[in-house]
């Protein structure tokens, strides 16, 4: 290894020729012609899709045992013949034109080497790793820094910056804004895609409710905007995240908007989908687990059941929840309804719902604080009240409460009060 010299050849429009029609040959063929490079095969036969490419002229096919002058013209060369005695041929006509050639068989007899590779071709990213005379152990190596490179797990972000030339002039190409939904706060319940967009991007504007830990693992220079919203206090205007969204990616910028859950559940996602697509930017959706079925799940709550709910509604307690449909065997999932919880149970029973449906809210769902309080529609606001329930929480109303494993200690702790 100490005599390697690492290199990435631009083979696009240039010969190459390839000596060997059998599947190492195959395989060389399929990358160079993925490459652009113009490719000659010297073989007597061609095995499998070499045939087909070599018929469909995609290559140029000398059908015959390899002879002098066949590597006229070459910028590489790559022998595969399985065949010592033309392999070592191969190779000393190469090394007599000074033209590198890869000896499949014999690492030792080469002038170059092919390294394990992995393209993400997206982020113009080209991974090669050689480890002497040991391939498996190269492509293992390989697969992992590619998974590393896929999960965002390494540092992605451009360092040279997509755009203009100079200072202050318009850039070449607008960047990209990727929507993340980033599931209810716990940063391992963010998609590889996500992970993979954080990691690339220069400017990421995030919520209060997203996974912000991951804000740790982003470059100094990241520009990181909080437009975060509570109960009541929005300091960053619908708008006006609308506009930053655009402002950065027409400079030239990648923008990660980092949400909680999912973008498309009550995270105005298709708002800001529209407006970029308006101003002629690319925009990518990535789906996140939304808080609505993982956090009841936190505590043991399916929102559906086979024989107790088929079926569930997501809401905000700001709309007209009375006309959900279905009885306690349609679970209803309310989200940012904390302080209208007294209200809500009023209109539900109003509606037709039992005051006797069991009804949880689970606080803080994944996070430091997480904590489930149990009730039913007639006492639940009382009883939230006096646990001193906080935002950010989710309410699930239905029969599915009771398959959560605290719904017993809660109905057990009743069951001592009312006989003390």
């Amino acid at each position: 290894m100490s005599d390697l010299y690492p290199l990435g050849l631009r083979v696009r429009g240039r010969l190459v020729v390839v000596v060997g029609g059998g599947p190492v040959a195959a395989r060389r063929v399929r990358g160079l012609l993925d490459v652009g490079a113009r490719v000659r095969v010297v073989a007597p036969a061609l095995a499998g899709d070499l045939a087909e490419l070599a018929a469909a002229d995609a290559v140029e096919h000398r059908a015959r045992e390899y002879a002098p002058g066949d590597l006229d013209g070459a910028w590489l060369v790559h022998t595969a013949t399985g065949v010592p005695a033309v392999d070592a041929a191969v190779a000393d006509d190469a090394e007599g034109l000074r033209t590198f050639c890869v000896v499949a068989a014999d690492a030792a007899a080469a002038s170059a080497w092919i390294p394990a590779s992995a393209t993400l071709a997206e982020e113009q990213v080209v991974v090669a790793v050689h480890a002497g005379r040991d391939p498996r152990r190269a492509v293992r190596l390989r697969d992992g820094i590619a998974a590393a490179l896929e999960a965002g797990e390494l540092p992605l972000r451009r360092v040279r910056p997509r755009g203009a030339d100079g200072p202050g002039a318009t850039p070449a190409h607008p960047g990209r804004v990727a929507l993340v939904g980033g599931g209810p706060g716990a940063p391992g319940l963010v998609t590889g895609r996500g992970r993979r967009l954080l990691a690339s991007a220069d400017v990421v504007v995030v919520d209060r409710l997203g996974p912000r830990s991951l804000l740790g693992t982003l470059s100094d220079d990241v520009e990181v905007i909080d437009v975060g919203k509570t109960a009541g206090n929005h300091p960053v205007p619908q708008e006006r995240i609308n506009e930053l969204l655009v402002e950065h990616a027409l400079a030239g910028r990648d923008v990660v908007r980092l949400k909680g859950g999912d973008p498309y559940v009550f995270g105005r996602g298709g708002e800001e989908l529209a407006v970029c697509r308006a101003a002629g930017i690319d925009v990518e959706v990535v789906p996140g687990v939304t808080s609505a079925v993982s956090v009841p799940a936190a505590v043991g709550i399916p929102v559906t059941h086979r024989g107790v709910a088929g079926g569930f509604s997501v809401l905000t307690a700001h709309e007209a929840v009375a006309h959900v449909p279905g009885g306690a065997d349609h679970t209803l999932v309310l989200l940012m309804g904390v302080t209208r919880l007294a209200r809500t149970a009023e209109a539900l029973v109003a509606a037709g719902r039992p005051a006797s449906t069991p009804v949880a809210v689970v606080e803080d769902g994944y996070g430091p604080r997480q904590r489930a309080t149990f009730g039913t529609l007639a006492d639940i606001a009382g009883r939230a009240a006096d646990a001193g329930v906080q935002p950010p929480a989710v309410t699930v109303v239905g029969d599915v409460v009771r398959l959560a494993p605290g719904w017993a200690a809660h109905t057990a702790d009743d069951r001592s009060v009312s006989t003390s």
